[in-house]
């Protein structure tokens, strides 16, 4: 098979380690060869967090370039409109409908971007999005909004459904498993 590559994007604090966990998990246990990168950007503060995720029959490099993509699962919109240019044609941009003002915005120097949905779909890209926040919060926690995004992905992903749960039990604390495997089937079915 040919190499496969997702970008998981995000802001600091969202989780996107444990979504690039949970991913991998599934995509080893499929067989495939899985590369994962390290977190990029400033998350500790708040800034943008990039994860790269290959998978194939023989991967070298974890890393994305410009157009390779072929999917892209945002916490937060204005990373979805950011990754854009990293998307092929005819990716899959799954993305939280959650706002996270960054830095300049916080300060008054910019304004948030408006009607991002709509200029990401004119840009050609095939979009999902959903609120993953409200749904983490109906599943228990806010914190889930991760796991809802990866059950929107496991939706649109051909492996078995034990394959995502298995990697959840093994991914996730146990005294939060319960809500996390409500926040993915309530992501799965959004």
């Amino acid at each position: 098979m040919e190499t496969k590559s997702i970008m998981i994007v995000g802001v600091g604090g969202q989780g996107s380690l444990l979504a690039s966990r949970l991913l991998g998990n599934v995509l080893l246990a499929q067989g495939y060869d899985v590369k994962v990168s390290e977190v990029h950007g400033m998350s500790q503060r708040g800034g943008s967090v990039v994860t790269y995720v290959k998978y194939g029959d023989k991967v070298y490099s974890p890393v994305i370039e410009k157009g390779e993509a072929d999917a892209v699962i945002s916490f937060e919109l204005l990373e979805a409109a950011r990754s854009l240019p990293y998307l092929k044609k005819g990716g899959h941009l799954i993305t939280s409908t959650q706002k996270i003002d960054p830095m300049p915005v916080i300060t008054g120097v910019a304004e948030y971007p408006s009607e991002l949905e709509e200029k990401i779909r004119s840009a050609g890209a095939e979009l999902v999005a959903v609120d993953a926040l409200a749904l983490a919060e109906q599943a228990g926690t806010a914190k889930a909004s991760n796991v809802v995004l990866m059950g929107v992905l496991a939706s649109k992903m051909d492996f078995a459904d034990e394959l995502w749960q298995k990697a959840i039990e093994e991914c996730v604390p146990a005294k939060f498993l319960e809500l996390n495997k409500k926040a993915f089937e309530l992501g799965k079915n959004a």
